[in-house]
């Protein structure tokens, strides 16, 4: 990949504001978006329509199935996302500090969470901070300090004493623990699979589930009321059948839970959709998911109950308004997708865009050699 130099670029056709607003021009000088024409011409005229950044609300850049990569391997990561059109990473827990990706104008803009904070034994292998649950708050308030306003606890797991998942830390631990990153200023996100585990987050007070399989009708109604968002991660979902047939032989009950779970997963995301509980696409890449792959979670919300515009929403406006970023406004800075298809129509455009635009310098594929 190359990057041009910045410059006055000129994005036309159909500028998307927001799912239902639009203008036909917006340009580029200096990195910034302006609606007002600059002097002189365009060195780069784009066509199509054009979108923010899009948003991967779950992602592990610096992670893969053993834990840390190295910094190469991390950037990998980050420019196959890029390039996939996911501009802004919320990072859903890493191991390394990945700071420096920040530095680098040519990655995604990054918003940081830490290291993943899990009970002892009962998580992947060197991925979290493992405490009892009375380090818990300590731990969170730590990572915290660390991240960019996220912290992730890791609230259930496979329990292999009864062979089933349990929650992993005590509705007490978890209250001390969710005030403590509040009072860090940091918002506080969980894995979560199963129902049991909700209950207690939400007496928490916990601000966002991720996967969120087990939510229950009678969980809607608390979600709603507390404005707790979800980030469903369909396409990691899609492998609990597999997780399933490799735990079948030796924890059933954990096999048939996750089948359960699996089979459920489009009815809770569209249950929570039209309850008007906040949707967020998230892909979990980097862990048993390649990264690169946000247009596929964004087709797997639609096909859920979304419908193409709220879920190319959840992607692009509404989780960057979540995570503090503007979109396509006068002076912010120049992030955009260009596709050649209307995307609330045609997801599958997604897939391959046209153009992408980061910190307003035009992304460009190098010819084949």
């Amino acid at each position: 990949m190359k990057r041009t130099s910045p410059g006055f670029l000129h994005l036309t056709g159909t500028v998307l504001l927001s799912p239902s607003r639009s203008v036909s021009d917006v340009y580029v000088q200096d990195g910034l978006f302006t609606f007002t024409r600059p002097p002189g011409a365009p060195f780069r005229t784009l066509e199509g329509w054009v979108l923010p950044g899009l948003v991967d609300a779950h992602c592990h850049v610096g992670l893969d199935r053993r834990g840390l990569v190295p910094d190469e391997l991390a950037e990998q990561q980050a420019i196959r996302d890029r390039d996939a059109g996911t501009l802004l990473i919320r990072d859903a827990g890493v191991v390394n500090d990945t700071r420096w990706v920040q530095q680098r104008t040519d990655l995604p803009r990054l918003v940081r969470a830490g290291r993943h904070v899990a009970r002892t034994r009962r998580y992947f292998r060197d991925y979290a901070v493992e405490v009892e649950p009375g380090e818990l708050a300590a731990a969170v308030a730590e990572q915290a300090r660390r991240g960019d306003g996220w912290v992730k606890i890791v609230g259930d797991w496979i329990d292999r004493s009864i062979g089933d998942l349990a929650p992993a830390f005590p509705p007490e631990a978890l209250k001390d623990a969710v005030d403590a990153a509040h009072a860090e200023g940091a918002r506080v996100t969980a894995h979560c699979f199963a129902a049991e585990t909700l209950d207690g987050m939400l007496d928490a007070g916990i601000d966002c589930i991720e996967h969120a399989t087990g939510m229950l009708p009678r969980h809607i109604p608390r979600f709603v009321e507390q404005g707790v968002a979800i980030v469903p991660t369909l396409v990691n979902i899609d492998t609990f059948p597999a997780i399933a047939d490799s735990a079948a032989g030796r924890y059933p009950d954990y096999a048939a839970h996750m089948r359960r779970l699996w089979g459920g997963r489009q009815d809770m995301v569209r249950r929570a959709h039209d309850a008007g509980i906040p949707v967020y696409a998230g892909t979990d890449a980097g862990s048993v998911i390649a990264h690169g792959r946000l247009p596929d979670e964004v087709a797997a919300l639609a096909a859920a109950g979304l419908g193409a515009t709220a879920a190319l929403d959840a992607a692009c406006w509404s989780a960057r308004a979540w995570l503090g970023f503007p979109g396509i406004e006068e002076g912010a800075s120049a992030d955009a997708v260009i596709c050649s298809r209307d995307p609330r129509e045609d997801l599958g455009t997604l897939a391959s865009l046209r153009s992408v635009v980061l910190r307003g310098h035009l992304i460009e594929r190098l010819p084949a050699e």
